[in-house]
């Protein structure tokens, strides 16, 4: 009998592999011949899979190092004590995924929905004739997220306790309710991320980067925040909002009331600075002309507001809902809009007189993973926004103006239609 030892990763052949994702999608589709993906230890580093549905698939301690897998469906997989080092998983959907163990050190998880992942700690233990079980290792500890790029990943919910995540980019990620309690983020950037809920009991951020982080209902009790930067951070709001000893509610009734009234009734009403975020929903609501620069309203709930020439130049409108909104003729300048969801809004130029009319401006407003899809923005201005990984698959943009010199902000124009998760 040979006492030869089992290698730790398989190699497998392209058409083996074909033949084994297209076993997959008969699986999934429910049809004759299909069987689920079971890939464990395979040596896949450097395979393209991008795109494809890889719905729970098991791919535990298989070798997917440098792998292309930006945009692959792989909800509920098992990818516990896997190698994705350097592997490109950019707006990959990991929803629920056990990444218990992985390796994902110098992985690019932009935009990557991660939601409810587990990202813990663990080991995998491979039988050996010659040894017994022996301790599947990468190169790198297990579990690590070291150098990894998730900036707009969407981290809701994840489990992380513990996870060695040292110098990564978090920016503008979704960290709501996420466990990383005793985590290793030295170093890490978090400007912009939404951790709301999330509990960092004992983690250490020393010389983190915190810049506009959200960090309402936050566990920080023993974590490590020397030298951490919270420039800007966003505590919890009050209970209740009042302006000059007035309920904001009642305030913007006013305001609410002179619109419907085409000047009638109640007044128009200036609102800079304030924290809209007690009120939690402006739905529907009619809001025309609103100035309210510089103001907090992040995460509302604002789908078929009326703002037809507003001022929310500053604002902060992250994750906010703003579908099917009348944002005609608003002014965005130095706005924050990572997150937020505009699809289906309405975005070209308001008419104020015969002839004259004035466009919606985003000029350097941050439109980080904003969601433009099917969208109407002729001639809006985007002059110096950023609008890195926005979705702009389906918006009407007809004259709108951009830098011209700055070809990555149109790149996304020639990107196929995406599907929404």
């Amino acid at each position: 009998m040979s006492t030869q030892a089992v290698p730790h990763h398989v190699a497998l052949d392209a058409n083996a592999l074909r033949e084994a994702v297209e076993a997959h999608q008969r699986y999934l589709a429910g049809r004759a011949g299909g069987r689920r993906l079971s890939l464990t230890y395979a040596d896949l580093s450097n395979c393209s899979l991008e795109g494809l549905d890889l719905r729970e698939a098991d791919l535990a301690g298989a070798k997917l190092e440098g792998a292309l897998l930006s945009r692959t469906n792989l909800s509920r997989a098992i990818l516990f004590g896997a190698d994705l080092r350097e592997a490109d998983l950019r707006r990959a959907n990991l929803r629920r995924a056990d990444l218990r163990g992985a390796c994902l050190r110098g992985a690019n998880l932009a935009s990557a929905d991660l939601a409810g992942c587990d990202l813990r700690e663990g080991r995998i233990a491979l039988q050996d004739k010659l040894d017994g079980f022996r301790v599947l290792r990468h190169e790198h500890r297990p579990g690590e997220l070291n150098y990894a790029v998730l900036t707009g990943a969407n981290l809701a919910g994840a489990q992380m306790a513990g996870a060695i995540a040292m110098a990564v980019d978090f920016t503008d990620a979704s960290l709501a309710g996420a466990v990383l309690s005793g985590a290793r983020l030295h170093r890490a950037v978090l400007d912009g991320a939404d951790l709301s809920g999330a509990d960092l009991g004992g983690a250490d951020l020393t010389g983190a980067s915190m810049k506009r982080a959200v960090l309402a209902g936050v566990n920080l009790e023993h974590a490590r925040l020397d030298d951490a930067d919270l420039t800007d951070v966003l505590r919890a709001p009050a209970p209740l909002a009042y302006v000059d000893d007035r309920p904001l509610e009642e305030i913007l009734a006013e305001h609410e009331a002179y619109c419907e009234s085409d000047g009638a009734r109640g007044r128009v009403v200036s609102l800079p600075e304030v924290d809209f975020r007690p009120l939690r929903n402006l739905r529907n609501r009619k809001l025309t002309a609103l100035v309210a620069p510089r103001s907090i309203l992040f995460g509302l709930d604002l789908q078929g507001v009326e703002l037809q020439g507003a001022d929310l130049s500053g604002c902060d409108l992250r994750g906010a809902n703003l579908r099917d909104a009348d944002l005609r003729g608003a002014k965005f300048t130095d706005a924050q809009l990572a997150r937020a969801d505009l699809r289906g809004a309405r975005m070209g130029p308001l008419m104020i007189a015969e002839g004259r009319y004035v466009r919606t401006d985003f000029t350097r407003a941050s439109l980080r993973n904003t969601d433009f899809r099917g969208a109407s923005a002729p001639r809006a201005r985007f002059l110096d926004a950023d609008v890195s990984q926005a979705r702009m698959a389906g918006c009407d943009l007809t004259a709108a103006e951009f830098d011209a010199t700055d070809r990555e902000k149109l790149s996304w124009l020639a990107l196929p239609a995406e599907t929404a998760r």
